[in-house]
């Protein structure tokens, strides 16, 4: 009766602890706010990390890909060194509440997903998401804002994954 016990039990188990550390996977969907100019988003996390990469693919097949940081109230700013790349270093502007490499940073976006994102040919794409369950990450869903080179934003919604 124990033999057959533990064989039911291991690939339970196996399952249980196999998918801790599995990679987290989801979509998005966002438009420019007139709708006029629809985006695709496709993300993929590691469930040990708080960032990942994400892709997002506008209607006029230009695609941006990057990664993504989930911001704890552990994350440092040095390890958010790649958000800058593409940007002359601070992220100031209308809305994006002059982001900077400093801990007042952290402290304002904890509980955001922040992201850069770029073209093969050198354009950048920035992006900030309120998660609807921080602890769930970005598999909990959330919605957000980015921002093209030229100024132009798209809204985008993440659902639940």
């Amino acid at each position: 009766m124990s033999r057959l016990i533990a064989r039911m039990a291991l690939p339970l188990m196996v399952a249980a602890f196999g998918a801790a550390g599995c990679a987290t996977m989801g979509t998005g969907a966002g438009a420019t706010p007139s709708g006029a100019d629809a985006v695709s988003f496709n993300w993929k996390g590691s469930t040990a990390s708080d960032s990942g990469t994400m892709t997002a693919s506008l209607s006029d097949g230009t695609t941006y890909t990057g990664q993504y940081f989930q911001i704890t109230r552990d994350t440092t700013v040095d390890s958010l060194e790649p958000l800058w790349v593409g940007w002359r270093g601070r992220w100031g502007g209308v809305g994006w509440d002059d982001w900077g490499a400093d801990s007042s940073f952290v402290t304002q976006y904890t509980g955001r997903v922040v992201a850069n994102l770029g073209t093969a040919q050198g354009a950048h794409m920035r992006c900030k998401f309120q998660l609807a369950d921080p602890t769930a990450g970005m598999s909990g869903g959330g919605s957000g804002r980015c921002q093209m080179p030229d100024g132009k934003t798209i809204d985008a919604t993440f659902p639940r994954a």
